[in-house]
């Protein structure tokens, strides 16, 4: 348990891996009511440390900032043992723009969705959640919102400090990503608290950061392409040479992200039809 301050409190789930780092963090934000945030994963153990943390304080919403198996999942049984509402922008395919629904069962994906989640209230961009307002930041999900709180906001897996999100189609939604990014560049915000890791005490500069990191990307995939890496494993394999295979899933899905935004731009184009196994070739 981190006091981060004297309304907010951050409890970390225990499930580290190499994709949730020192594990999910969910946020008990109040003093005499509460909110919840991100209950995480169906752990027994991390309901019963939220509900004593909770302390029999009356909870006015559980806020789930994306429906990932490692963020959604406990948000009902807490509901049923609390009695508040979940509140979400929407279930798992809520929010995905026209093309990525096109490419629904071309391009693979859909790893880690709990396609179970259904939250009792949907917001949509700028709704008042009490004390917090809603931003829908598509990019990671379709569904992704962050939450503005007095000078603070809970970036979920949009923003954080100890890596860049994972954008894995058609859940995840690079041109989408970069459009959210340049969104919060116009919210001012002290402070980030992410869905995983440490806050960040300089939002701007880590925007400013993620969205150079994914330009960056974009030369090197474009220049891998040029050079004759024309699929997205043949990419992977030489734009992510110094990355630890074990992550290569991953690395091959922001590839395909990547490609698909590319696409869009009109920049390349597949030969054939667009899949994840595609062959591309520069316009």
């Amino acid at each position: 348990m981190i006091q981060i301050q004297s309304d907010i409190i951050c409890l970390r789930a225990p499930n580290p891996s190499p994709l949730t780092f020192t594990g999910t963090n969910t946020y008990i934000v109040g003093i005499d009511r509460v909110t919840v945030i991100d209950p995480g994963p169906y752990i027994e153990s991390h309901l019963d440390a939220i509900l004593a943390l909770i302390d029999g304080r009356p909870v006015d919403a559980i806020i789930v900032s994306h429906s990932h198996l490692d963020h959604s999942p406990l948000a009902r049984p807490l509901s049923d043992r609390c009695g508040a509402p979940v509140v979400a922008f929407g279930g798992p395919m809520a929010g995905r723009s026209e093309v990525m629904q096109t490419l629904v069962g071309a391009i693979g994906g859909g790893e880690g969705a709990d396609t179970d989640f259904a939250p009792d209230r949907t917001v949509v961009d700028g709704d008042a959640i009490g004390d917090f307002r809603a931003i829908h930041t598509p990019g990671h999900m379709g569904n992704h919102i962050c939450l503005l709180y007095k000078d603070v906001l809970f970036s979920g897996d949009h923003v954080m400090g100890w890596a860049t999100s994972l954008v894995s189609p058609p859940d995840g939604d690079l041109t989408d990503f970069m459009a959210s990014c340049r969104k919060l560049q116009s919210i001012p915000a002290r402070r980030y608290l992410p869905g995983h890791g440490d806050p960040i005490e300089d939002p701007i500069a880590r925007l400013d950061w993620l969205i150079a990191h994914r330009l960056e990307r974009e030369a090197q995939i474009m220049s891998a392409l040029i050079a004759g890496a024309d699929t997205a494993d043949r990419i992977t394999a030489k734009v992510y040479a110094d990355v630890d295979a074990s992550l290569h899933f991953a690395a091959k899905r922001n590839v395909v992200a990547h490609l698909i935004d590319l696409t869009q731009q009109k920049r390349i184009e597949p030969v054939g039809v667009l899949s994840v196994d595609a062959v591309f070739q520069p316009l």
